[in-house]
This record gives C-alpha cells, sequence and structure tokens, in this order.
C-alpha cells in the first residue's frame, strides 16, 4: 500500500512552474508556493541538506497526505514497533488510505492495543524520491506561511540526518531545528514585526502549551503506572485524568496511551538540544557536525526514549 500511496503521489505532481503560472491556481497557493525556493536556500545556508524535493506541487483530496497510526499497551507507554529494511524500525505506521488504517487500528484493538489515528499533513521519504510540495501543507490564517516554512524546514532535517531505528530523536531534534529556525526566516523575510510572525508565535505558543499539558499528563500517567496500585485502580484513576484533560483542552478525540505517545516521540531532549546549540555557539553547522556523531552506536536500544543524557554528553564534550 505504501508503494502505490507514493506512485500515486508522484503521478499527481506538477512541476513548480507550471502551477505557478496557471490562472486557475489561487491566489493563497501562489503565494505560498513562490516562497519554496527561498525557504529551500535558507535551510542550505543553516546546514540542511534541502535535497531536490519541492519542485512540484501535488493537489490531494482531503487535509492529510497519509494516516499514521500508533498503539500503546492500555497499563503502559511501552508501544508497538515495525521494522523495516534499510531504514529500521518506526513506533507508528503511515497508511495512505484512512479506510485501511481504520481497519487495522480495529485489528490491533482486538489484540488489546490502545490504538490513536491521527492524520499527516506531510511526510518524507529521506532522500529516495523527490517529494513534492503537498496542498495539505497549505493552511489559512496569517500563520499559514510560518507552518509552511516549519513543514519544510522540518522535513529538510530528516533529509540531513536520519539515525535508523530512533524515531524519538530523528522527530524531536526535526522539531527542535524547524521551531528555531522558522521565526528567524519570517523574521529575514517580512520583519521582526511583521502580521507573519506575530500569527505564526502566537500559534505556535498555543500548541506549545497543549504539548506540555499532554506531556505532564505522560509523566502523571506514567507514574501511575509504575505504582503497585492494582489495575482496576490505574484504569479508574486514569479515566479521570484523561477525562479531565479531553475537557480542559477541548480535544475532538478521547486521548489514550498511544495518542499520549505520540506527543512524547515529537517533544523529547528540547533542552538538551538547546544546550547542543548553545556549545556550539549558536552556530547550525557546528550544531549538525556535532549531533551527526551520534549514530545506533550512541543508543542503548532501539527507539531510545530518554536521548536527554545522551545530548547532555554530547554538549559537555564541546563542539567541533
Amino acid at each position: 500500500q505504501a508503494a502505490y500511496g507514493q506512485l500515486s503521489l508522484l503521478r499527481k505532481a506538477r512541476p513548480l512552474g507550471e502551477v505557478l503560472a496557471d490562472g486557475h491556481t489561487p491566489a493563497r497557493v501562489k503565494h505560498l508556493l513562490a516562497e519554496v525556493e527561498r525557504v529551500k536556500a535558507f535551510a542550505r545556508r543553516n546546514a540542511l541538506v534541502a535535497s531536490k524535493s519541492y519542485q512540484s506541487f501535488a493537489e490531494l483530496d482531503g487535509p492529510a497526505v497519509v494516516w499514521v497510526l500508533n498503539a500503546a499497551e492500555p497499563l503502559s507507554f511501552v508501544t508497538k514497533k515495525w521494522s523495516f529494511p534499510l531504514v529500521g524500525s518506526f513506533p507508528y505506521l503511515g497508511w495512505f488510505e484512512i479506510e485501511e488504517a481504520q481497519a487495522y487500528q480495529r485489528a490491533l484493538e482486538r489484540q488489546g492495543w490502545e490504538v490513536d489515528v491521527r492524520g499527516a499533513r506531510a511526510y518524507s521519504t529521506l532522500g529516495w524520491f523527490r517529494d513534492p510540495v503537498l496542498s495539505s501543507m497549505l493552511t489559512d490564517g496569517d500563520e499559514a506561511m510560518g507552518e509552511f516554512v516549519n513543514v519544510i524546514v522540518h522535513e529538510s532535517v530528516h533529509t540531513t540526518l536520519h539515525v535508523p531505528g530512533q524515531a524519538f530523536f530523528n522527530e524531536s531534534l526535526a522539531s527542535f531545528v524547524a521551531e528555531a529556525l522558522t521565526p528567524v526566516y519570517q523574521a529575514e523575510r517580512f520583519g521582526a514585526g511583521s502580521r507573519e510572525l506575530a500569527a505564526y508565535l502566537a500559534a505556535t505558543a498555543k500548541d506549545d502549551r497543549k504539548r506540555r499539558r499532554l506531556l505532564d499528563v505522560y509523566d502523571e500517567l506514567g507514574a501511575l503506572y509504575q505504582s503497585p496500585s492494582p489495575a482496576r485502580q490505574k484504569l479508574e484513576r486514569k479515566r479521570e485524568v484523561l477525562d479531565a484533560v479531553r475537557r480542559e483542552l477541548d480535544l475532538e478525540v478521547p486521548p489514550n496511551n498511544a495518542y499520549l505517545a505520540t506527543f512524547r516521540t515529537y517533544g523529547v531532549g528540547r533542552a538538551e538540544f538547546g544546550r547542543v546549540l548553545a556549545a556550539c555557539g549558536g552556530d547550525w553547522t557546528r550544531f549538525f557536525r556535532a549531533v551527526s556523531a551520534l549514530d545506533e552506536r550512541a543508543f542503548a536500544r532501539d527507539q531510545e526514549e530518554d536521548i536527554g543524557p545522551i545530548l547532555s554528553k554530547l554538549a559537555q564534550r564541546g563542539c567541533p
């Protein structure tokens, strides 16, 4: 299904120049697509491999390009992993058709897993293909430009550095770099007081508050699961905690362990990444030289979640 979906996606792609010259292309889409080459040049100036992706545009039928599924045990954050040749293991699985993802979800739930399925606006093939810009990457509102820049930078990080079998490291690194560089790009391009930058910063602040709250819940439930309380009491307390956070954050989907694990995958080691960057004098070329020294041997196990100590040692060693 992945091969068929990827081929279908590439068949939909049209060269950016053709899309920009098309009189039927909406002005909002043209405005964002016209920024691609500038963002890629900015990424290269900051030590990223922008690759040959994003030279074309694919119009999708919906708001997501793939549907990402992950699964966790009911009374722990032990997650299901899938392994593939060449690229290693992952704590999630992508489907191009939501019906197929939901069918697999039901099968896993029958086995006792808690499952979360979410739509992803973008993904990287790590340089295997020339990834197109996707219509799902283009949002509405004044924050749309910042979100588009963030996606391009995030996916460029994956092209620059990918450690097989270490999704927590890979995704958290890409999130850290994209969140740091996107405001810099906007300030350079539109000005420090621009409407675009202000809207993006407001949107990211809101997202960050949600992320922090969910990570707090993750830690609270993690302690509960490790406690000697009977399983029934754990399940009752878990239900209370999740019901409360759903009301507090007005979540559309009832959260479960798999849902919380997703936020963990993208949000570990941020302070430690910051210390590595500081040790490198804020220089992104030196930063990527430092983190690129980490390979599979630097991690104790597949899908190492606690990457903080690894990054702290890296910062203490100094920056090359």
